[in-house]
Parts: C-alpha cells; sequence; structure tokens
C-alpha cells in the first residue's frame, strides 16, 4: 500500500490510521504480506515535487512470486526523459534519513530508520 504525503484528495494520515487499525486487528506483525509505504512530496497517486515513478509492480512481483518483501522501493522524479532525484520509500514507520554526505537527490545518500 502506498499515499503520498501532498495528496490532497485523501489526507495521508487516513492510510495511516488504516494501517494501523490492521496491525491492532491482527497484530503487530503483519510485514510478510502488509507494508505501507509513504511517498514524500507526491500528491494524490502521483504529480508534485517528489517521485512520480516507482515500479511498484517489480516490487509486488519480487514479494510474490520470489518471497523477497521490500524492505525499501527506490522512487525517482522524472523530469521529460531525464531522472533528476531519486528517494528511497521506507516499510512505514521507518522514514527515508540523509546519512550526511552525497547529494540529496540520490537515494544512496539516504538509508531507512525508525523515527
Amino acid at each position: 500500500m502506498y499515499h503520498g504525503w501532498n495528496d490532497t484528495a485523501i489526507a495521508p494520515e487516513n492510510s495511516i490510521n488504516y494501517y494501523s487499525s490492521v496491525l491492532k486487528k491482527m497484530g503487530s506483525k503483519q510485514d510478510d504480506w502488509y507494508r505501507l509505504f509513504m511517498a514524500p512530496g507526491m500528491m494524490h497517486c502521483g504529480g508534485g515535487p517528489g517521485p512520480n515513478q516507482i515500479n511498484w509492480m517489480g516490487a509486488l512481483e519480487r514479494w510474490r512470486e520470489g518471497g523477497t518483501a521490500p524492505d525499501m522501493v527506490i522512487a525517482n522524479h522524472v523530469n521529460g526523459s531525464t531522472v533528476d532525484m531519486s528517494r528511497p520509500l521506507c516499510p512505514y514507520p521507518q522514514a527515508a534519513v540523509y546519512k550526511g554526505t552525497g547529494s540529496t537527490n540520490d537515494a544512496a545518500s539516504f538509508s531507512c530508520k525508525n523515527p
């Protein structure tokens, strides 16, 4: 499941609340089948200053067919035919944290951390 932090059509907190309600009802350890990824800067399903191209199908295919759950998904912001920014999307409640070195437009400069 994913949601953009800049979504003005449906508040991002709705997805967080739903995710939390599933864990409350079914138990806290559900990450073998259910994860939430929050996309910074993304509006409703895309657009905005954040990532606008994410290979969700590839992540789902690797998880379902290969048994490899996504610990992060690389998201890109594409302008025309140029990738001008990439970010790791982390399973909630983790967030991408800048490592302190490297370009802030490069996913390799970030790691997933718990709050």
